[in-house]
């Protein structure tokens, strides 16, 4: 195959059985299943994505904004926050800046939960970069967060037109 870049240094399509490989992998190695088991809340993807977004959203948000960083609709993060609440994992408390809105926060079962299933995926993303260099690893990771934001906002752009 030829190169499928201008620089003439990287074969593009090279990338692509990698990119499948990694969804692939991540599928069948049940790496979320298995952190969501050790979360110990019998929750599914999407709840356990609504979880760690308000894990590393830095405190209670709103559910748009929720949906917004999941790449979701509100509906769907509405259904979830109703089986969080009910699980006591998650609870509505009222917008201090709008008291007619309501922002969504995790309860400590919920901190807890989340944190267990953060320190499996954690554990297991450690382990596969321990033998990286430091700068490898800040190289990595700088690389990917572009990449996936570069890609995210292309393909939004296509779906725009």
């Amino acid at each position: 195959m030829t190169d499928t870049t201008n620089d003439g240094e990287f074969d593009l399509l090279a990338v692509l059985p990698r990119l499948s490989q990694l969804g692939t992998v991540m599928n069948r190695s049940r790496l979320i299943e298995r952190a969501t088991e050790n979360a110990g809340a019998d929750l599914d993807r999407p709840a356990i994505s609504v979880l760690v977004t308000l894990h590393m959203g830095g405190g209670p948000l709103r559910v748009g904004e929720i949906a917004k960083r999941m790449q979701v609709v509100g509906p769907h993060v509405t259904r979830q926050v109703h089986e969080l609440e009910r699980r006591g994992l998650a609870r509505r408390i009222p917008d201090p800046l709008d008291q007619r809105a309501r922002l969504v926060e995790l309860t400590p079962d919920g901190t807890a939960a989340v944190g267990r299933y953060m320190k499996t995926v954690l554990g297991l993303l450690g382990d596969v970069l321990a033998d990286w260099s430091p700068e490898d690893r800040r190289s990595f990771g700088r690389l990917l967060e572009r990449f996936a934001t570069d890609l995210t906002t292309r393909l939004h752009t296509l779906d725009d037109e």
